[in-house]
């Protein structure tokens, strides 16, 4: 789970929607939400 963490912090810092000290104060869900919001593609995108 950590590891999973680490990984979507590392995407959204390169994607500079946040920066550290914002990221550091999410939630494990919080952080998963914006990696869904910002990294997952989905089908309906393409209609």
């Amino acid at each position: 789970m950590e590891l999973a963490r680490e990984d979507k912090v590392k995407d959204l810092l390169e994607k500079q929607k946040f920066n550290q000290k914002e990221i550091a104060e999410m939630t494990d869900p919080q952080i998963e939400y914006y990696h869904w919001l910002y990294f997952e593609d989905f089908v309906y995108d393409y209609m």
